[in-house]
Order: structure tokens, then sequence, then C-alpha cells
């Protein structure tokens, strides 16, 4: 399994090797920043997927982290993870000489694909973000080894999100809680999952989140509008080609006769009216 993260812009206040280290308290995206506040002070994490390991080093400086596994498939990735954390290590060092508040934990870079490489009882959270939903959900399928011995599951799938709620729901687990957030003109869902019954009965609760809808939570009204407008654009290109084509028949012709869609075009029509009944529903459901 490829274990591949989408790019993204997320920083932090880090020198390179060989400067004057690490600065201060590493500054996260929007994104991560939301997917680090679900984790609970004093947590063992293992972060699958790590990249350059932001996401432990922030939690380890903020208290969040006790312990913490930095994992990733890619060895390049997980190279530049190690020297990150022995700036972190650095960093703590010289705070704790310096009678700052204690930020120590261990942070430990580990190659793995998805969860193979984490044993039960080294983590009781996992983080699992910034990849595809199907991704997410083959991570945790090949790691069923770790369901009943971690506590929290924090997961912020980029796609197929309805997927992702689905499996969750038919594998015993529950979604606790939920955030929105817009990072760069992007919009992100990160769930806090735990093992545990749900039962969701309508397509909005699994693309849009049922916590959201009963928040009236303000990020998804934002997004709701523009995929509103997304859909509805795109709807109204399929009909002003259809009303040309049927300009150039009757130009033809004295009869009125319809250009047949294809069967691929009428799929995606269907489709994204569909989509649109759904993005309405839940506007609805919000008022």
């Amino acid at each position: 399994m490829n274990n591949m993260k989408q790019e993204t812009n997320d920083k932090m206040d880090m020198t390179g090797m060989g400067g004057n280290g690490l600065k201060g308290v590493v500054r996260l995206s929007l994104r991560l920043k939301a997917v680090a506040d679900f984790v609970r002070p004093g947590s063992r994490i293992a972060d699958i997927g790590t990249d350059h390991g932001y996401v432990p080093i922030h939690l380890a400086q903020t208290g969040r982290a006790a312990r913490a596994i930095a994992m990733d498939v890619r060895p390049g990735p997980l190279e530049r993870a190690r020297e990150h954390i022995k700036e972190y290590e650095g960093w703590a060092a010289k705070n704790a000489a310096a009678g700052g508040q204690p930020s120590f934990c261990t942070i430990e870079a580990r190659l793995s694909d998805g969860l193979k490489e984490l044993k039960p009882g080294e983590a009781d959270t996992v983080i699992i973000a910034g990849m595809g939903g199907e991704l997410e959900i083959r991570i945790l399928e090949e790691g069923r080894h770790m369901w009943d011995s971690v506590s929290h599951w924090i997961l912020s799938p980029q796609s197929d999100i309805h997927k992702v709620r689905l499996f969750l729901e038919e594998n015993g687990f529950v979604i606790e809680e939920e955030a929105m957030v817009k990072d760069e003109g992007k919009y992100y869902t990160i769930m806090d999952v735990g093992r545990g019954s749900m039962t969701y009965s309508r397509p909005i609760w699994y693309r849009y989140g049922k916590i959201l809808l009963d928040r009236k939570d303000g990020v998804l009204k934002e997004y709701l509008e523009k995929e509103r407008a997304r859909v509805q654009g795109i709807l109204d290109h399929f009909k002003a080609q259809g009303d040309e084509g049927m300009d150039q028949v009757q130009e033809m012709a004295p009869a009125r006769t319809a250009i047949p869609m294809t069967e691929a075009q009428l799929r995606a029509r269907n489709a994204l009216m569909e989509e649109l009944g759904w993005i309405k529903e839940a506007q609805d459901e919000m008022q």
C-alpha cells in the first residue's frame, strides 16, 4: 500500500539542520492545528503518514503528548522527521536549562506501512490525516490489531469522507466530535472517533457530518454555499450545451428534434442533480 499524503502548505517555525535549530513552539497550519487540538493532554500518540514530523513535535512541545511515534512508509520524509526531532530535543534541553516549562517527551521515528508496525499498547491515540478517504479506510482495515487498544482515532480524510463515515458505522466505531476548518481556500473535516456504535439513516449525515449539521457549523454552511454554486454552474453548462445543440438541429430541420445525451453525460448530469439535492437538503437542515 502506498501511504502517500496530499501536498499541503503546512508550516513550522524551524530552521534547517546546521542553523540555530528550533526557535520555539512549532506553528502548524490551520488544518494541522485543528487536528492537534483533538489530542488530549498526556496522550501516547502515533501519527500515521507523519511526513516531516510537525504534528508530533507540536504535541510534545505543548504537553499534549507524553510519548509519540512518528510513522511513515517513505524513508525520505521519515529521515527529515528524524532531523526535526533532533532539533526538538535540542530545543527541549535548552528550554529546561533556561528554567522554562519542561515539555520533553520521547518521539520515535518509525518506518511503517500504515499501522502495520504499531503494536497494541504503544499508543492510545492514532492520527491519520492528510490522505484520501479510501486510503484511510485501507489503513484502518489493515490495522485491525489496533482497534480495541486505541481510545481515540483522529481522522481527517481529504476525499470520500462519506465512505469513511460508512466504514466507521459498519465496523463498530462512533464519531464523538467533528470540526471543519478552512485553510488557504480549502475545506477540511476532522473527526474524533472511538469504539462504539452509531446509526446514520440519511445520506447527508454521511456526506456532511451529523454533528456538524446539528451544530449548524458556520464553516460547513460556507462550504455548502460554494458547493451549491459549483454544482449548479456545471448543470447550467450542461443545459447550455443542450440548448446550443437544439439550435443547430432547428437550422437543419424544421421539426424540433432533440439531441440525446451520451450515456456518460447522462450519468454525470444525474449524479450532479443528486448531489445538488443533498446540498439543498443539508442547507434546509441548518436553517
